[in-house]
C-alpha cells in the first residue's frame, strides 16, 4: 500500500499523531493489527502511527479505518425483540470473543515468557486463558446450534432445560473471569510494564466488561422471555 494522500478527520488526523504504542494501550484489539501489519508498537512505539505506516509503505488512512473498527460505543442497548436480540449477541459479543481471546493469549505468552524473572509476572496466565477459550466457545457453540435456533422460532416453555445449563455455564464464566482478574491484579499492570505488558492487560479489562455486558444481556434481558414463570404455591393459579 502506498502512503495516505487522502484529507482524513479530525478524529482520524489526531490517531494519526498518536504514538503508535499507546493507540496499542488505549485501544483493545489494535496489536493484533500492529502485528499483521508488522508496526513494532512495543519497543518502537514511540513513534506516531503515521510515521509507523509511512515507515512501511503503509496506507494510513486504511490502517485508520481499521482502528476505528475497534471502537466500542458509549452506549450498547441491544434490541428487545428476540430475534434482533440474538442477532446483537451474535454480532457483539460471539464474535467479538472469538477475535478477543487468541490474539491475549499470545501476547500473555509473550509476557510470560520475555518478563519471566519479574515478580510481577503473572505465572500461568495464558493458561487460564485457554482454559477460559475452550469454555466459551463451547459454550457459544451450543447456543448457536440448538438454543438460538429455538428461541427464534418462539418457543414457550420447552427451552427451560437448556436455559438452565447455559445460565450454569455463566456462573462458571463468572468464576473464571474472578480468577482472570486476580491474576492480572484487576487489569493493572506494574510500574515499568512494557506495551505489550499494558496493551495485554487494557485488552483483558475490556474482555471483561464484553463478558459481563454478554452473560447479562443472555441472563436478564433474553432468557426471562422465554422461561416459564413458575406460580407462588398457594393454589391461587398465579402459574
Amino acid at each position: 500500500m502506498n502512503p495516505v494522500t487522502a484529507h482524513p478527520t479530525q478524529e482520524n488526523n489526531d490517531r494519526a499523531q498518536q504514538a503508535i504504542g499507546q493507540i496499542a494501550v488505549e485501544l483493545p484489539g489494535a496489536t493484533a493489527i500492529f502485528r499483521r501489519l508488522k508496526l513494532d508498537f512495543c519497543c518502537g512505539g514511540q513513534i506516531p502511527l503515521a510515521q509507523a505506516c509511512e515507515q512501511k509503505q503503509l496506507d494510513t488512512t486504511a490502517v485508520l479505518e481499521e482502528l476505528a473498527r475497534l471502537d466500542r460505543p458509549d452506549i450498547d442497548t441491544p434490541p428487545q425483540a428476540p430475534g434482533a436480540m440474538i442477532d446483537h449477541i451474535l454480532a457483539r459479543f460471539h464474535a467479538v470473543h472469538r477475535e478477543q481471546l487468541p490474539e491475549l493469549i499470545r501476547m500473555a505468552r509473550r509476557v510470560e515468557a520475555v518478563h519471566r524473572d519479574n515478580p510481577h509476572v503473572p505465572k500461568g496466565l495464558a493458561d487460564h486463558l485457554e482454559t477460559m477459550e475452550t469454555e466459551l466457545l463451547d459454550h457459544m457453540a451450543k447456543e448457536e446450534a440448538v438454543l438460538f435456533p429455538a428461541l427464534r422460532q418462539g418457543v414457550q416453555g420447552g427451552v427451560d432445560m437448556p436455559i438452565q445449563v447455559m445460565r450454569a455455564e455463566h456462573t462458571d464464566h463468572g468464576a473464571q473471569l474472578e480468577r482472570l482478574m486476580a491474576l492480572t491484579n484487576d487489569a493493572n499492570p506494574p510500574p515499568g510494564a512494557c506495551n505489550t505488558w499494558r496493551a495485554l492487560y487494557a485488552g483483558i479489562g475490556q474482555f471483561s466488561d464484553d463478558l459481563i455486558s454478554h452473560i447479562h444481556t443472555e441472563n436478564n434481558l433474553l432468557f426471562p422471555q422465554f422461561e416459564v414463570q413458575k406460580g407462588c404455591g398457594s393454589g391461587c393459579g398465579c402459574a
